[in-house]
Parts: C-alpha cells; structure tokens; sequence
C-alpha cells in the first residue's frame, strides 16, 4: 500500500456534502441567453473572432488565444452574436468584463466535430489541440492546462488526479467521479503520455466511499483493457484544506514544496478530475469545454448537481434548485475560500464549481470582531506553518514591509485561521488587503521608476544636443577667425610694388589647422561670433547711402551740417557726407 503523510494545520468544519450528493448530474435547461466572458484570469484574454449578427454553433470557436497564458474561447450553445460588450463577471468587485452574448436559437446544434488521433500525435501537438479547445483547470484557479502539461526540461515521474473536493458543500467531483470514472481515467492516461510520467496517484478524501470505489473499479478496467499499470486510487484523510495541491502533494508523496516553486520541480505534477474529463472528450469526441458540472446548494428545495453551459447567468442557473424565501445572499464557490457574489446577474464560468444559497440561519452575521489575545490557534491551524497573528498585527499597523518579512505571500488563503480565531477576526481579508497594498505600492513605484528612466534620458538627450550645438559653433568660429588672420596677414605682407600676395610664401603658421593653430573653448566662439556679427553690421551702415538726397537745397544742406556738428559734441557717429547739390540755375 501506499504510504500517506500528513501535512501540518487544518481544520475539520461540517461537510454539508449529503445534501446535493444523493442524486445524479442533471442536464441543465438552455438559457435564454449565455454571457461568455473574453478575460480567461487576472492576466490574459481573448481576441473575438466573430460579429454581432453571426451565427454559431455550439462549439465554434469564437475567440482566439491570445498570448502564451491564453486559450481558445467557444460557444457553449448555437444561436446568434447579439453582443460584444462589457458585461458582469463573477468576482467580488463586481467588475465587468467584454463579453460575448449570444441568444441561443434552442437547437443547441454542435459544429462539426473531429477527434484527435492522440495515439500517432506528438506531445506538443497534444498540448496545442487542448490549448485551442480551451482546456483549463476547474479545480478554481482556471491555469491553462497547455502550460501545466509542458514541464520543459524537468522529469514528471508522478502524475496527481485530485479528487480530494475538501471545501464544504461541494459535490461536482463526487459526482463526477461517480458516474463517469471511466473517462477520467482516460483523460489522466492521456497527461501522462504528454508529460512522459511513470505512475498516476488519484488522492479522494476518505468521506467519499461511492467515488473511491467507482474510480478503482474504472482504474482496474483500464489496466486490463490497454495494459495501463501503475494506476493508484488512494483514500486520504477527510482535513481541509487536503485539496491543495501542495498539501495533496505532500499527503499522497512527502515532498514538501516550498513557496516560489510547483510540482514540476519536484518530479510532481497535479491536475483536477474534471480538468482529466475534459481532456478526454476533447482528444475523443473533439470537444471543446463548454460545459462543466456545478453544484447548487445551501438554502435551496432542490439541492444537486447539474451540466450547465460555460455562460449560463447565475440569476437563471439558482432557479433550478428554487430557493427558499429567506434566502439573503449568494457564495460562488465553498463558505472557506469562496465569496459573496455582487450580484447575480454574472455568468458562470469554467472555474465555478459551486453556487450556494445562503441564509441568515446557515450563514449567521459575523460576530463583532474583539482584539487578538495571541492565543496562537491561527498558527496551530495554518497549513503553510506561518503566524497570521504576526501578519495581522503589522496589516493594522500597516507596516506591509514586515508583512513580507513575515512570508505573506506564502498564504493561499484558506481561512483556516478565521475559522478557528476566538476573536472572531477576519484574518484572510486583512491579508488580502495588505496583499493588494503591496502590489498597488509596487505598481505606483514603477510607474515612478519608469518616469524617472525618462526624466533623465530627457536631460541626458538636452545636455548632449546642447554640447553638440555649442562644438559646432565653436568650430565655425574658430575657422572665421582663421580665415580673417589668413586674410590679414596675407594683406601686411603684400610688397609696396603691388606683386600678387599669391607669390609670397604664407606665414607656417597658416598651414596648420584652425583648431591646432588657436585653440577656442565655447565661449571664446561665442564672443567672436558676436564680434564678427558687430562688424557686419558696422560695414552695412558705411556702405549704406541715404536715400532721396539728389536734389537738397542749400538750406537743407545747412540743416543737416547742423545736425551732425549736434552728433559730433555728442560723440555719435555722423552720416555718410552727402554730396552738395548744383545751385538752381536763374
């Protein structure tokens, strides 16, 4: 038997998992209309490929990947584009996200579909097949499974299948693996022909005995049908949060992964049972995931499991289980790490996995928060072994640089610690908080950074134009200078019997370059491109004529003698002598 480890931490809150558990997967009714959103995570999206006004078929392709992270988008009903638009998206905020919506024609007609010969196919055109057809992790993180089934250089020796399902309320695994354990197995076999692994681990918690037999009973069959060996259905202890893959990691292996590294380092890779079902029926059917099981529990008369279309609104989807009057709010996702949903106009989308109805009865308001007493529960319950009532105290304070010190980014935000906190602090969304600061803080730092970068590139390019100017002036300077000392001296030394200066030798002086001969800084340049200027302006004036003076009278003449003897004991300049005009003859 496989030896099991424990992992440090957990908790042990009511399973709740008997009410939606009993029945078998039913197939949701068509929408009136589905909301299929382009951004894939916080960090990629989409391309449109068609208009408003197209019509499609279930699984067409209506969005191209864009970028590595990014996946293939479809639609997940046929009807027609009657929208690309900003439209709700599921997350606490309650922003939105571009959207595109289609009114489903009611046929829910699929585009013709070819299955991938994955027997003859290499394992990069595997990884590119299931990157077009949009496979994703529906564990909750949504990580394209493109990336996860590439480990580069390193050597996957074991393949993890989780079906651990530790959050309360959820069964979409259970029963998922309930009812098709066959294709999941089939769909694991497939990963670990395109990471090269030795031996596949499926981890169920032990509070699930119909999915542990069902999933050995298919892994048994596969051995015998292709031969399949080194295939383990493992039964782990019922400890939230078992279903990390890290903690899972560590339960079904002993390796411990630090933070900062995955699986992949460690020889270890792990993937969600519905993520392996969705690889199947794309390489076996070729279908793209446009459908994936939820479960709609809590306040609700008809607990259970249902087939929805990626895009199905929530407001449409809650009717199926009808909720009860005093139902108050809604969580996507389970009470431990889900959250409140905004609103419920927002579509579902290929990482929800869980919708519940809350009340005021199953879910009472949270008791006034009082000061921590440094009991160390938070610590005793924290899987990951750090000490949230050290992060809380410098989140207050504020002080986000020792929230790092202390390894805040390490948290997966379980809420392991709000759960067993005595003070009834709501630990995890102080963590949050100081988690967003710290990257709200960093992202204004570059920006300053990056401003900064070209502030001074700025001045650098000035100062370098400037300097350059002022060389270039310089060098017309001094060749001016240069030139007028040429013209000079070749004017002194001319002979009285006017020979041509051509015949007498320059002065050696002048065969040498402007700048060797007179060195100018830049100001010297500066104040004999001034004084050059000066002197043409004087030669203007003495070239210049006064205009109009042809025919002066004696008496103007006098005039204008009286004036430039008013000049002269001013110590102005005088105007060229004008000529003196012939008296009018009598």
């Amino acid at each position: 038997m496989l030896q099991l480890f424990k992992f440090k931490g957990g908790v042990k809150p009511e399973s709740h998992k008997q009410e939606s558990a009993n029945l078998p997967i039913r197939t949701a009714p068509l929408p009136t209309r589905v909301i299929i959103p382009l951004r894939l995570n916080s960090l990629t999206t989409a391309t449109p490929t068609v208009a408003v006004g197209d019509a499609v078929s279930k699984g067409q392709c209506i969005a191209s990947a864009e970028g590595r992270m990014s996946t293939g988008i479809h639609a997940s009903t046929s009807g027609q584009v009657i929208a690309i638009e900003d439209a709700p998206y599921p997350h606490p905020s309650g922003f939105s996200a571009r959207s595109v919506i289609i009114a489903p024609d009611g046929e829910d007609r699929w585009c013709e579909l070819t299955p991938f010969d994955e027997t003859n196919a290499d394992p990069q055109s595997l990884r590119d097949y299931l990157r077009s057809a949009g496979i994703v992790g529906l564990g909750g993180a949504g990580f394209p499974s493109h990336i996860k089934l590439s480990p580069g250089n390193a050597r996957i020796d074991t393949l993890i299948i989780n079906g651990a399902e530790c959050e309360p309320w959820i069964t979409c695994d259970d029963r998922l693996m309930r009812e098709r354990a066959t294709a999941i197995i089939a769909g694991a076999r497939i990963m670990r022909r395109v990471v090269g692994a030795q031996r596949i681990i499926v981890g169920i918690e032990d509070n699930k005995p119909e999915a542990i037999a069902a999933m050995q009973a298919a892994a048994a069959a596969e051995g015998k049908t292709n031969g399949e060996a080194g295939i383990s259905v493992v039964a782990v202890p019922t400890r939230y949060p078992a279903g990390g893959e890290k903690q899972l990691i560590r339960v079904l292996t002993g390796i411990e992964i630090p933070f900062g590294k995955l699986g992949f380092h460690y020889g270890v890779q792990c993937f969600n049972v519905g993520t392996a079902y969705a690889v199947h029926r794309a390489i076996a059917f070729g279908e793209p995931l446009v459908n994936r099981v939820v479960t709609l529990t809590g306040n609700v008369d008809q607990a259970g499991n249902w087939e929805v279309p990626i895009g199905m609104p929530i407001s449409e989807f809650i009717t199926l289980g009808t909720a009860k009057a005093d139902t108050d709010r809604y969580l996507m996702g389970g009470p431990m790490m889900g959250f409140s949903l905004p609103g419920i106009d927002a579509p579902l989308i290929k990482t929800s996995n869980c919708i519940i109805a809350g009340s005021p009865k199953l879910f009472p308001p949270p008791a006034p928060e009082m000061p921590c007493i440094r009991c160390g529960e938070c610590a005793k319950a924290c899987p990951i072994e750090l000490q949230p009532f050290e992060l809380y105290w410098h989140t207050r304070a504020k002080t986000f640089g020792k929230t790092q010190e202390y390894h805040i980014f390490d948290c997966i935000e379980c809420g392991c610690c709000s759960f067993v906190c005595p003070s009834r602090i709501p630990l995890v969304q102080y963590f949050r908080f100081a988690k967003s600061e710290i990257w709200a803080r960093e992202k204004e730092k570059n920006a300053a950074d990056q401003a900064k970068a070209r502030f001074e590139w700025k001045t650098a390019r000035d100062e370098r134009e400037k300097a350059e100017k002022a060389e270039k002036l310089a060098k017309a300077a001094a060749a001016q200078a240069a030139k007028k000392a040429a013209e000079a001296a070749a004017a002194a030394a001319a002979p009285a019997d006017g020979t041509a200066a051509a015949e007498i030798p320059p002065p050696a002086t002048a065969a040498l370059p402007p700048a060797a001969a007179t060195p100018v800084d830049a100001d010297a340049a500066r104040k004999a491109a001034i004084a050059a200027a000066m002197e043409r302006a004087r030669a203007q004036r003495e070239a210049a004529a006064p205009k109009n003076t042809d025919q002066l009278t004696p008496a103007q003449q006098r005039e204008i003698a009286a004036v430039d003897a008013l000049r002269q004991q001013a110590g102005i300049e005088p105007v060229p002598e004008i000529p003196a005009a012939e008296e009018p003859k009598s």
